[in-house]
Formats: structure tokens, C-alpha cells, sequence
């Protein structure tokens, strides 16, 4: 089982506008409601490759049950823990001649509420995957994930982290399975910048040295580089195609990666399938369905050194 973490899930708001005014009145042509968070995307793309999993995280308040009515309605199997007070947050994008996102902070956590979290994931079980994906928002202690990681270790479970910075850096001491940076962030974690295959290279095999097994590095245009932990580098490029939208892209990957790994115990298969995932989420409005991801997997070549 797969279980994936939203500490801070949302409800996306979308509002599609024709020139953004600051003096007017701005009159949206179109609404879409999608539901959002790093964890529940990878959820969802487990779902649609028909992988088991089930996403935690808190929810609260009136939008709280809407995210769940509609990760239900789209077969998201989900238990999260519900907070006693707030509302799960509304984040603004507006798409226009220009593009304004607004996140709202979320609400209030309480010391019990992440205790009775903690106490859920007792129930991960030795082989299974926990997916801790995104930053900690300002309501939750610095060192949630730690917390978590720690209650586990020992037990068996892989750990899959997708976050930055000290975030990151502070849980390889528990060896996880999986991190997947991009080449920025990766470069922020020690203060370079990387440019070139064997910048990246460098870098990736340093996080390997201090503690991930496996190291994902996603690369925008540039496709994704991973270096397993047999020690061997992959590369792949993207397929050709037109870029829709940017939000969950590394999710998808994430998710396709797992899922891929699960299936075939392989990893170049699995950097294949997720830069699949996150090239069809990239040339869609929403997060990719199955349909264009096996289209495209047929895309994409890879190599290995």
C-alpha cells in the first residue's frame, strides 16, 4: 500500500480572465473548482495507473468536506483527519494575459490533531510507501516530517520525500527511498548553481552520500536524471508536445515513478513512466489521465551509464 501526506491540502479556484485589470472591475469568462496538494496529486495519478493508495492529511470546515466529496467522486480513496475548528484553505489563480496565484495559509493545527496523525500512520505496514510531498505550513512544526520519518524507522516502510531545503536535508539521516528535487533546488542545497549533466550528476550522487537510495532530479525542458542506488545515471528527455500547465507536474512524476518502480521492479522503467505521467500533465489543463499517458509512453527513450 501507498500511502501519500497532505499537511495543507486546498481547494483550487481558477478563474480564467482576458486582460487582467488593477483599475476596474475584472469579470471572469470562466470557473473551475479543482482540488489541490502535492500528496493528493500523487495520489490521484496512483489511482489512475490503478495502483493502491490512500491519501492522509487534515481537512476542516465546509471546504474540508467538498475536497473529500470530490476526491471520492473521482475513486480517491482517502481518510483524512478532520481539525475541530477552521476551514480547509481556498487558494485564487487567475489566468490571464498574466497569471496571479493567491494561497491562502490554512488553518490552525493543534499539537493533539498532529499526534492523532501520527498515531494513523502506525498502521503502515514493512514494504509499503509513504509519500511526504510539499513544504510545512507555518501552522505545523518545523520538523513534522522528521516526526514522522522517525516513528517509522526501523519498520521497513520506503520513504518517498519530495520537498526543499533544510526540509529535505534534515530526513536522509532515515535513508529514504526516494527524493526528487529539481535542478534548481537541487543546486540551492549547496549553494551552486547547476547547469550541466555532470553538475547535476555531482550533486545527486552527494544527496545519495548522505543518505537517499534513489535520487530523481526533474529538469524542465530538459527532461529528468536519476541515479539509482546500484549507482547507475538514467537520463531522459520529454516528449514533444505543448505546454498547458505546470501545476502537479513533478507530482505526476512522482507518482508515475512509484508506480512504475511497483510494477517492474525496474528503475529505468520507472523514470520512463514517471516522466510520462508529468510530460501528460504538463500538456493537459488537469492532471493526467490514463488515456494520454499510455499515448505518450510510447514517446520517450532513455539511456543509462
Amino acid at each position: 500500500m501507498i500511502y501519500t501526506v497532505t499537511l495543507n491540502p486546498a481547494l483550487d479556484y481558477v478563474m480564467k480572465v482576458g486582460t487582467l485589470r488593477f483599475d476596474d472591475i475584472n469579470r471572469s469568462k470562466e470557473e473551475t473548482l479543482y482540488y489541490g496538494g502535492k500528496g493528493i496529486n500523487v495520489s490521484v495519478i496512483l489511482t489512475r495507473l490503478g495502483v493502491e493508495n490512500k491519501a492522509l492529511g487534515f481537512v476542516a470546515g465546509f471546504t474540508g468536506d467538498a475536497l473529500e466529496r470530490m476526491l471520492k467522486h473521482d475513486a480517491i480513496n482517502c481518510d483524512f483527519n478532520r481539525l475541530r475548528s477552521g476551514s480547509t484553505r481556498i487558494n485564487v489563480k487567475i489566468k490571464a494575459d498574466t497569471e496571479l496565484d493567491i494561497n491562502a495559509q490554512g488553518p490552525d493545527i493543534s499539537e493533539s490533531e498532529i499526534e492523532e496523525l501520527l498515531e494513523k500512520l502506525d498502521e503502515i505496514k514493512a514494504g509499503d510507501y509513504l509519500v511526504l510531498a510539499g513544504s510545512v505550513p507555518r501552522t505545523l512544526p518545523a520538523d513534522i516530517y522528521e516526526r514522522m520519518l522517525q516513528r517509522l524507522d526501523g519498520k521497513g516502510v520506503n520513504f518517498v520525500v519530495d520537498t526543499t531545503g533544510s526540509l529535505l536535508l534534515n530526513v536522509l539521516k532515515y535513508k529514504p527511498f526516494l527524493v526528487k528535487p529539481n535542478h534548481h533546488e537541487l543546486g540551492d542545497l549547496f549553494g551552486v548553481t547547476t547547469k550541466t549533466d555532470a553538475e547535476i550528476e555531482t550533486y545527486a550522487r552527494k544527496l545519495q552520500k548522505m543518505g537517499a537510495r534513489n535520487v530523481l532530479v526533474s529538469r524542465s525542458k530538459d527532461g529528468a536524471m536519476l541515479i539509482d542506488e546500484t549507482g547507475k545515471a538514467y537520463k531522459i528527455g520529454n516528449a514533444k508536445g505543448t505546454l498547458v500547465n505546470s501545476v502537479g507536474c513533478g507530482d505526476s512524476m512522482v507518482g508515475g515513478f512509484i508506480a512504475g518502480y511497483i510494477q517492474s521492479n525496474d528503475y529505468a522503467h520507472a523514470l520512463r513512466l514517471g516522466t510520462v505521467c508529468g510530460n501528460a500533465t504538463a500538456f493537459s489543463e488537469g492532471l493526467a489521465e490514463k488515456a494520454d499517458i499510455d499515448r505518450i509512453f510510447e514517446l520517450l527513450d532513455i539511456s543509462k551509464s
